[in-house]
């Protein structure tokens, strides 16, 4: 009996230690800088302006965050690289804060970079390429230089669809050799769009406190608006081109990419490198949008009624602002259009191309993009086991920057989406701007058929085209999937266009925080559907 007692004694003992209420085990409080993680570029900026937080402790709850996001749970792969710099960046920013000194309105915060874009950091510049996987170069991209001159601390590289989705007509958004697949925050079977694909998920995942981008057509636009966060495109030569992997010289610009509207226009003050930049921030009001004229581009809202709901509440909010609403019922680009851009990215993209691989470092080998086509077939295995290189092969084949049909397709291209496209459309309705959803919810991640893009949605190729503004602020949700709203303006409006789009997020507060779900099918609303009793 004794025996007997003593084991129930213990096992007595043993079951009240494992029933010890899990609320009595003390967990660890957040940081303050912990906590930041998921606020605005702006917010975080002033917790380390007022002494809440250093710089280095927000530098080490996103390093934090990426190594648990990013590279474990639930495996983002949105971040290609980190700068082993950044640590001792923040360092000596603090030291500066410490005395007194600031270097400007992004003094100590961590900040992305897309990496198609030089920095002079001991990490290379590849746009995602095996080609590219040296090219360390020692320089900043004068984007780089303006961003560090106000403060801010380069965090690493992200993730993109490879050679800025510029290699293949069969490419998947957000997939590169060394990067793999980007996965979307919001539905991690879905596309984060491209080709700033990492640049958009890390940002929507609370990665970095703003990363920046790079347009062609649709890079930063799309990516913004499929993770839910803010994106902007700014007017074509108002951001610096040097030191950036190439496509188009007549359309590529790099743009930031925020939680908010402010966080855009903050960045942009330092990624600008124009001639008597404006202060971006002045013109943000929330009385922006009162007596401006909005003509909305009923052709480009798509066939998807869902998309055509959340944005019709997005018109009542700029509506309520004090804004003028027209419709625009019809536009029809020119006949020749997607074939003569096709034709000036294929030129320029050769062109421009080798001129940059001419200065890239000694370590790379491959200096031009003949080159890189003759290296892609000596490692087919791990650069194309997804998709060829059908544009590289198109581009090399074609002539120069002085051929007629170049000349004459560029012509006919900017006359078409500049004078006889936006600008038209502009002054014929009597608006100051156009909206626009600007793309459909994310579609699947799917290496079998490719991208699936919607493209009755949207009217962001006329603003890249055309080398013109273009906002993307947060409308809502489709099924748990976000969607942007489009703001595009005329040529030098950019301030005027980040107003417009900041009156309307301080009035609509829609974005969302993402869920790292597996699949849409496991979202509120879906879930029960797609599971049903079996038959009786």
């Amino acid at each position: 009996m004794k025996r007997a007692a003593l084991v129930l004694a213990l096992m007595l003992g043993a079951a009240c230690a494992s029933m010890t209420p899990p609320q009595l085990v003390p967990e660890r409080a957040p940081s303050a800088a912990e906590t930041l993680t998921d606020q605005p570029l702006h917010e975080v900026a002033n917790a380390i302006a007022v002494g809440e937080v250093t710089s280095l402790e927000m530098t080490m709850a996103y390093l934090a965050r990426i190594k648990e996001i990013d590279r474990a749970g639930p495996t983002l792969q949105s971040v290609l690289a980190i700068n082993p710099n950044a640590v001792s960046d923040a360092r000596k920013l603090d030291s500066l804060h410490s005395i007194g000194v600031s270097r400007g309105p992004l003094h100590g915060v961590p900040i992305l970079i897309k990496d198609n874009i030089e920095t002079k950091d001991p990490i290379p510049t590849t746009a995602g390429a095996l080609a590219l996987k040296d090219n360390l170069t020692g320089r900043d991209a004068p984007l780089i230089a303006g961003l560090r001159a106000q403060g801010a601390v380069i965090l690493g590289k992200t993730n993109l669809s490879q050679w800025a989705n510029f290699r293949s007509e069969d490419s998947i958004s957000g997939w590169s050799a060394l990067g793999g697949q980007v996965r979307n925050p919001h539905a991690l079977d879905r596309s984060p769009c491209g080709s700033s694909s990492g640049s958009g998920a890390a940002v929507a995942a609370f990665l970095a406190a703003g990363a920046v981008g790079t347009e062609t057509n649709g890079s930063i636009i799309c990516p913004a608006s499929l993770n839910g966060i803010v994106g902007f495109k700014p007017t074509v030569g108002v951001v610096s081109q040097d030191l950036i992997i190439p496509i188009s010289p007549t359309q590529d610009t790099a743009g930031p990419m925020t939680l908010t509207v402010r966080d855009a226009a903050l960045m942009m003050n330092a990624m600008a490198t124009i001639e008597a930049t404006p202060d971006y921030t002045a013109g943000l009001s929330e009385d922006a949008l009162n007596g401006v004229r909005i003509g909305v581009l009923r052709p480009a809202v798509g066939d998807n009624p869902e998309v055509a709901e959340v944005f019709e509440a997005a018109l009542w909010d700029m509506h309520e602002a004090g804004a003028t609403l027209v419709d625009i019922t019809e536009y029809t680009p020119p006949e020749t259009l997607w074939d003569d851009e096709y034709k000036v990215l294929l030129v320029e993209f050769k062109a421009s191309l080798n001129a940059y691989l001419s200065g890239v470092s000694q370590a790379v080998t491959a200096r031009t993009l003949a080159d890189v086509i003759a290296f892609n077939e000596t490692v087919a295995e791990t650069e194309m086991p997804l998709f060829d290189q059908s544009i590289f092969e198109m581009s090399q084949a074609q002539p120069g920057l002085d051929d007629p049909g170049y000349v004459e397709a560029l012509t006919r291209l900017l006359k078409g989406m500049r004078e006889d496209g936006i600008d038209r459309l502009l002054a014929e309705h009597d608006v100051d701007l156009l909206v626009a959803p600007s793309e459909a919810p994310a579609f699947l991640i799917d290496p079998v058929h490719g991208d699936s893009f919607d493209n009755s949605i949207g009217a962001g190729w006329a603003a890249a085209i055309a080398g013109y503004p273009h906002l993307t602020v947060p409308m809502g949700t489709v099924r748990s999937l976000p969607v942007g709203v489009s703001f595009i303006g005329t040529a030098g409006d950019d301030a005027d266009v980040l107003a417009a789009g900041y009156a309307y997020e301080v009035r609509s507060n829609r974005r969302v925080a993402p869920a790292f779900r597996t699949s849409v099918d496991d979202a509120p609303g879906i879930a029960d559907a797609m599971t049903r009793p079996a038959a009786r």
